[in-house]
């Protein structure tokens, strides 16, 4: 049975509309009235290649990342520290590996920085090793622990990121990602001493948006 497709393109004005309409009609070859067609716009068509491909969709692709994710942050820094015992020192719900993982920095108390890999979705250590490179924070002196700044933060929206940072400021604090419900990305900085939020300031989120555009 042979299939004819023919794609037919709608005139300029639809340009000028806000968005190319593609027509795509399949004959079936059974005889007249048997054409089945469906209309998508490019922007659908964009949108849905976006989220398919996990494109940039704002921050509803981030909110999924947390729905999916069965372990939270304080959660797996818990288990980092069964894995390796001493202090987490950052941890990254990270979508770049197959399957979702949190990634947490464990200063260990042989005095060597570790990378503990972790399933988001049990907890189960996937790996560990010895980071010789790490140029983390060192989290000794933070009085507010990894675990309790994620449940602080975690009061406030879902954690997705926490890290001890000491970039362009005079002392060390923790700087927690979160993504709430209806999408939005905050930054939040946690005290560790007092364990006091504050929102970060508005230069922090352009940092992070050009070392975004420098990747």
């Amino acid at each position: 049975m042979k299939r004819h497709i023919v794609i037919a393109t709608a005139a300029a004005a639809a340009l000028i509309a806000g968005g190319t309409t593609t027509a795509l009609a399949v004959n079936s070859g059974d005889g007249p009235g048997s054409v089945q067609s469906g209309a998508r716009t490019t922007a659908q068509l964009a949108a849905h290649d976006g989220q398919g491909r996990g494109g940039d969709d704002g921050g509803q692709e981030d909110v999924r990342e947390a729905r999916a994710a069965g372990v939270s942050a304080p959660q797996a820094a818990a288990a980092a520290l069964k894995a390796v015992p001493g202090t987490v020192s950052g941890l990254d719900l990270d979508r770049d590996r197959p399957g979702l993982v949190w990634e947490a920095d464990v200063l260990g108390k042989d005095g060597k920085w570790h990378e503990v890999t972790l399933d988001a979705g049990s907890g189960r250590v996937l790996d560990q090793h010895v980071d010789h490179e790490d140029d983390a924070v060192s989290p000794s002196g933070a009085k507010v622990d990894a675990a309790a700044a994620a449940r602080i933060a975690g009061a406030h929206a879902t954690v997705t990121s926490l890290d001890l940072d000491d970039d362009h400021r005079a002392r060390a604090v923790w700087e927690a990602e979160t993504v709430t419900k209806d999408g939005k990305e905050h930054k939040l900085l946690i005290d560790p001493d007092s364990g006091k939020p504050t929102a970060a300031p508005a230069h922090d989120a352009d940092d992070d948006d050009n070392d975004g555009a420098d990747d």
